[in-house]
């Protein structure tokens, strides 16, 4: 199983731009196709991206397409959102996630998650 650790996040204004990062513990994590999820206050967690393993698909939120990009290094076991033209509700603790669910936007399918990183976007 993979230790996730999420950094990156921060306060940013109206249509601004972030990058987040997800390190990963152990030799396995190419092994798993790796998600982001969110979660704003009073609000259920949810599915932001994903990527395969490969780095051959991704997969995004209607919400967030066109906006924000997911991608990793298998090499460095670190995986990455970026995320440009931001906006007011896209503010929410935004966590990485492992699984072996290709194309899942489903968070039971994921079974590592870090501890999530705080993004906060001013109007």
């Amino acid at each position: 199983q993979v230790q996730l650790v999420e950094s990156g996040g921060g306060l940013v204004q109206d249509g601004g731009s972030l990058r987040l990062s997800c390190a990963a513990s152990g030799r396995t994590f190419s092994s798993y196709a790796m998600g982001w999820f969110r979660q704003a206050p009073g609000k259920e967690r949810e599915f932001v991206a994903q990527i395969s393993t490969n780095v051959d698909r991704a997969y995004y939120a209607g919400s967030v397409k066109g906006r924000f990009t997911i991608s990793r290094d298998n090499a460095k076991n670190t995986v990455y959102l970026q995320m440009n033209s931001l906006k007011p509700e896209d503010t929410a603790v935004y966590y990485c996630a492992s699984t072996t669910v290709i194309g899942s936007s489903n968070a039971r399918h994921y079974a590592a998650w870090g501890q999530g990183t705080q993004v906060t976007v001013s109007s």
